[in-house]
């Protein structure tokens, strides 16, 4: 009986659907074309609405920091090495073409975290002819033993550079880092046109960053692309770590910035923004840190979707081909992804194509609206 019942009201639907008149198809079909142009129009709009403008540099302090990277000389670096750098793989990037050269930041005792990264997306040396090169980039250890074993991880694989910051559990811990990211980047791979600054907990699709990469239109400089945060209010509680003094940064919103999780820039900005830095004492998190920095050098981010920042996207084949990255990976996660990813290849029917970049816009979307909903309540 039920199964009938069942029959029978498919049937109806199937009558009234053809029933409907030309107006009411009409409606349909409008609202259709809506929900499309709504969910893959708002990358276009977004990214139109956040592209940076080219910029006239009369500010006397943008000239100046965009004066001394242009003539920065880090080449002294090289002879005390040891004294910023304990573990330096200074003849890493011995390639005169690198193309793209990634940064991972990772903490010193994370490294089943860093095997999985090996083992999946940055085990690939190529993209599309050109050259691309993964390094991890660590902070200080606390004991002699976590010392020994991090040399002999480094000796196994040539991919660490550990840099002499203060501990990872620090407030001031990931901006230094960061800055001696910088500088090493400068001081032994000035080659790398490009370099990805990312976490160890982060996916990365280097064939779609390279493919995004090599199709700009323009010459890559004053390159600074993630998922753009805007309109971000300082830190105002006394009582927080973070605390930023009004008499320090008096203005309402910081400016706009990268998103931490993946982030690119041009050698150029790698260069302005090291320069920058040090004049830039505010407590805030590493990747405001860049975005002040990279304010005082005239340099405005780019901002694309297809940086996931810290959200995670749940796992779609065709999503993933899509996307430049996908936040909050654990290692079992990324073995698994990345292993349907290589039984999968690029090949995804024009249905699962679809259902793919439906999964991931109305992900990002909804992150948007979340986003512009906490703004107009703030």
């Amino acid at each position: 009986m039920y199964r009938d019942n069942k029959a029978v009201q498919a049937g109806v639907m199937q009558c009234s659907l053809f029933k409907l008149r030309t107006h009411q198809w009409c409606f349909l079909l409008f609202n259709v074309l809506l929900f499309h142009a709504l969910l893959f129009g708002a990358d276009f709009v977004e990214e139109y609405l956040l592209q940076p403008t080219p910029g006239v540099y009369t500010d006397g302090m943008v000239v100046e920091v965009r004066e001394r990277a242009r003539k920065l000389d880090l080449s002294k670096a090289r002879e005390n090495v040891s004294q910023n750098y304990p573990i330096a793989n200074s003849d890493t990037c011995s390639n005169s073409d690198l193309f793209l050269l990634a940064l991972v930041f990772s903490s010193t005792t994370n490294s089943t975290q860093r095997d999985a990264v090996r083992r999946t997306w940055a085990n690939q040396t190529l993209i599309q002819g050109f050259p691309v090169r993964v390094l991890f980039f660590l902070g200080s250890t606390q004991t002699f033993a976590a010392q020994d074993t991090l040399k002999s991880e480094s000796d196994r694989y040539g991919d660490i550079v550990q840099g002499h910051a203060v501990a990872d559990s620090s407030a001031r811990g990931p901006t230094e880092r960061t800055v001696l990211a910088l500088r090493w980047a400068i001081t032994f791979c000035p080659v790398a046109r490009f370099v990805l600054l990312t976490k160890d907990s982060a996916f990365i699709n280097l064939p779609a960053i390279g493919g995004y990469l090599l199709g700009l239109h323009r010459h890559p400089e004053d390159l600074y692309i993630g998922r753009v945060i805007q309109r971000d209010s300082p830190d105002r509680d006394p009582n927080s770590p973070g605390y930023l003094p009004p008499a320090l940064y008096p203005n309402k919103y910081l400016p706009d910035y990268c998103d931490s999780t993946a982030y690119i820039l041009s050698q150029d900005v790698v260069r302005k923004v090291y320069v920058a830095s040090a004049a830039v004492r505010a407590p805030v998190p590493a990747d405001v840190f860049v975005g002040l920095c990279a304010q005082k050098a005239g340099v405005a981010p780019t901002h694309s979707a297809r940086f996931s920042g810290d959200k995670h996207i749940r796992y779609n084949a065709c999503c993933y081909h899509y996307l430049f990255s996908s936040a909050g990976m654990g290692s079992r996660e990324l073995d698994r992804v990345w292993a349907d990813l290589g039984q999968r290849g690029s090949r995804c029917s024009m249905l699962r194509i679809y259902y793919g970049l439906v999964t991931c816009k109305a992900l990002t979307y909804l992150d948007k609206l979340s986003f512009f909903s906490s703004q107009g309540q703030a």
